[in-house]
């Protein structure tokens, strides 16, 4: 009997990290005469499917950019509808998270979003804080630049105050003091809707992760696109600097 693509992607190497830039959500939605709300509440949709596949297929850590710190230019009804299908969907979706023992996280600054929200996202935190199965990522009112700005002012403060030498600043101390320093680095990005470009998410965390473009809008983009992203990443030879012979000995 031939395999699935999915028991084919089961058999081999699955990624630790998913990160997803979900983009398309307005053109879905003019693509079909609606208003550019429904191609977000669609696209709620698929991050409940996504979510629950890379939980079935043992992915470790999903990240998806939800809002971005360059959103807030966009306009001010649309942002409003956001901020209140958001807190629908926290209200709405925690419950389940957590009885399928998915632990709810968040990376930005939290500062600027309505109250309401804030506590309602909190809320879901506090609730999953336990669970170890998927490690769902909400990026919210994030930015990569900014998260790094706001690293380095730390790393200074702490060179000021004597904490740290500057001769000892590593790689791996300035990750620490990044949002996401609790999650490891994404093995794969995917970006849907034909869009080329990193739209400040994650600049640092990806220096070596496999990128998958996909014309896909978000709202369609479902387990079969998944699947196609994930088949790719295991065609792929991850070398890390090195050369393909090396990585040859090493299996």
């Amino acid at each position: 009997m031939q395999q699935s693509k999915k028991e084919k992607i089961l058999s081999g190497h699955i990624p630790e990290h998913i990160a997803i830039i979900m983009d398309g959500n307005g053109r879905w939605a003019r693509s079909r005469s609606l208003p550019r709300i429904a191609g977000h509440k669609e696209g709620i949709n698929s991050v409940r499917e996504i979510t629950r596949i890379c939980g079935e297929i043992g992915i470790k850590y999903l990240t998806l950019y939800t809002f971005s710190t360059e959103n807030w230019k966009r306009p001010r009804a649309e942002v409003s509808a956001l901020m209140t299908l958001l807190l629908k969907t926290i209200k709405d979706e925690i419950e389940a998270l957590n009885k399928n023992n998915v632990r709810f996280t968040i990376i930005g600054d939290l500062n600027i979003l309505p109250s309401s929200t804030t506590q309602e996202l909190t809320n879901g935190v506090d609730i999953t804080k336990d669970n170890d199965g998927l490690n769902l990522c909400l990026a919210l009112n994030y930015g990569s630049r900014q998260e790094i700005v706001d690293a380095i002012k730390t790393t200074a403060k702490k060179v000021r105050k004597g904490e740290i030498k500057l001769d000892e600043i590593t790689e791996q101390n300035f990750s620490n003091l990044l949002y996401t320093k609790d999650i490891p680095d994404p093995d794969l990005l995917i970006r849907t809707s034909g869009e080329c470009r990193l739209s400040n998410f994650l600049l640092w965390q990806i220096a070596y992760t496999e990128i998958f473009m996909t014309d896909t809008y978000w709202p369609a983009f479902r387990e079969e696109e998944l699947m196609d992203a994930i088949f790719e990443f295991q065609s792929r030879e991850r070398r890390f600097g090195k050369v393909s012979e090396q990585i040859a000995n090493t299996i």
